[in-house]
């Protein structure tokens, strides 16, 4: 039987067709699901990169300054090629408000997000925002870098106008509505305060501002400096 097939295909010119046991393997093997392909981690490795780049971007800037940083230099500090920083930032502008968006911003969206204690006083408010802004920015990293706006913000005006949209302009709006508050309490007299919150904030930025140039001649205790600024505003506190 077999002959006679063998001699069918060599006279039409068809080749044989597959034997039964070939079909059930096919079968078989397209029955058996592919195994998955292993999950790449190529984001894990670009956000990694990329949190290198801004680690190494914030070194720089505090030591050599917005003007003198160079995408070379974070380059090789955070050891990737310059090319691959232009994966990530367009330039180095971008890359400095990465790093606001990311080092300062979200704490600042976080002291107006969390509510108050219950029977809380404007001024426990605001003094919890001092004793925050105090320990997370003027004795830290972050407060080099609003050292560094104040210092170079003129030169650049777009990396002022992006820290005064994303920072100060939202600081401002919560201290205003804190403000305001306090006067519909009758815990604020003088109501023209309102108008200017940044009066509220001054002793905050005053510590920034120390920290750096005069800390090592005066030490200054900014949160009891602070404190002092509230019984201005508030009158002082009765002890018990």
């Amino acid at each position: 039987m077999a002959e006679t097939s063998n001699k069918t295909s060599r006279k039409t010119g068809l080749k044989a067709a597959p034997k039964p046991a070939n079909r059930r393997a096919g079968k078989a093997a397209s029955a058996v699901p592919a195994s998955p392909k292993p999950t790449s981690n190529r984001a894990e490795r670009a956000a990694e990169r990329r949190g290198a780049i801004i680690e190494a971007a914030m070194d720089e800037f505090i030591a050599r300054g917005f003007a003198a940083t160079r995408l070379d230099d974070v380059a090789k500090r955070a050891g990737v090629a310059k090319g691959t920083i232009y994966l990530h930032f367009k330039d180095k502008e971008s890359m400095f408000e990465e790093l606001i968006r990311t080092a300062i911003v979200p704490m600042i969206n976080r002291l107006w997000s969390t509510p108050p204690q219950p029977g809380a006083s404007v001024r426990d408010m605001v003094e919890g925002f001092a004793k925050t802004f105090i320990e997370e920015v003027a004795t830290t990293r972050r407060g080099d870098l609003v050292r560094l706006i104040v210092a170079e913000g003129p030169r650049f005006p777009e990396v002022a106008d992006f820290y005064y949209r994303e920072v100060v302009s939202r600081g401002l709006g919560g201290m205003r509505a804190l403000i305001e508050l306090g006067i519909a309490r009758g815990e604020i007299k003088q109501k023209n305060l309102a108008r200017f919150p940044q009066i509220m904030v001054a002793p905050a930025l005053i510590a920034v501002i120390w920290q750096s140039l005069f800390s090592r001649h005066a030490p200054l205790d900014a949160l009891e400096m602070f404190r002092v600024h509230l019984d201005l505003i508030f009158g002082e506190r009765r002890t018990t």
